[in-house]
């Protein structure tokens, strides 16, 4: 099976192939540009210099967020696209399980999280059990000083993993004494390469159900829920 993989629900931009289950490239970059113009020439480049088709593909995988919104929506629109244009099945993944399956060698509970401001973090609770990646807290937003508090009647070793390690690590280290966090970069960037590693855990969905995962609404779709509570006569 040939299979692309595309992931811009962040500040990574990555895209990979598969051949008949050999992953024959991978593209990353970890800069802040503008995923809208780069994302179709990567996608190109890379199937250019592993002489492959659209025609060949069989299958796309794209991360679904939670993370930047119109990175994500990027993504996402890329890959429907391309299905839809193709006919070929889609597969939506949380980019925090991405994140997770970066510690697939650490025997214990996983901690992904982004950067959702105002203190505030996109996050889940995950282990790897017979080379599955299993869900063990639902993925949330919150605070992440409200979600270190809830890790603390864990009470096992947890991995942190997270591009945004820096903003948070030394909190971490003064409330949870049991943290693992890697001094090594590239184990807190998202690969788009463990896109394939996640597929058969994950269901493919019709192209039209395949949607952005934000984890909370806009701020556009705050202001105008509110607007739709206050009501006409209200300022």
């Amino acid at each position: 099976m040939n299979m692309l993989a595309i992931d811009t629900s962040n500040q990574v931009l990555g895209v990979a192939l598969m051949r008949q289950n050999d992953i024959v490239a991978e593209l990353t970059t970890n800069i802040k540009k503008d995923h809208s113009s780069r994302l179709m020439p990567a996608i190109v480049d890379i199937m250019e210099k592993v002489s492959m088709t659209p025609n060949q593909l069989d299958h796309i995988i794209v991360a679904n967020g939670p993370g930047s919104y119109t990175g994500t929506r990027i993504g996402v629109t890329t890959a429907k696209t391309m299905a839809w244009t193709l006919d070929i099945p889609i597969t939506p993944i949380s980019s925090l399980q991405i994140l997770a399956a970066n510690g697939s060698y650490f025997n214990g509970y996983i901690c992904p999280f982004i950067d959702a401001r105002r203190k505030t973090v996109y996050t889940g609770l995950y282990q790897w059990s017979d080379g599955q990646l299993k869900k063990v807290k639902q993925e949330t937003n919150i605070y992440m000083e409200t979600w270190l508090s809830e890790l603390d009647s864990v009470k096992d070793p947890i991995l942190f993993i997270s591009p945004d390690v820096q903003t948070f690590e030394s909190m971490i280290k003064d409330k949870l004494s049991y943290a693992v966090i890697p001094t090594n970069q590239a184990s807190h960037l998202l690969r788009p390469s463990n896109l394939f590693m996640l597929k058969d855990s994950v269901p493919a969905v019709p192209v039209h159900e395949a949607v952005p995962n934000y984890l909370r609404v806009t701020e556009a779709e705050a202001n105008w829920m509110k607007q739709q509570k206050d009501g006409p006569n209200h300022g």
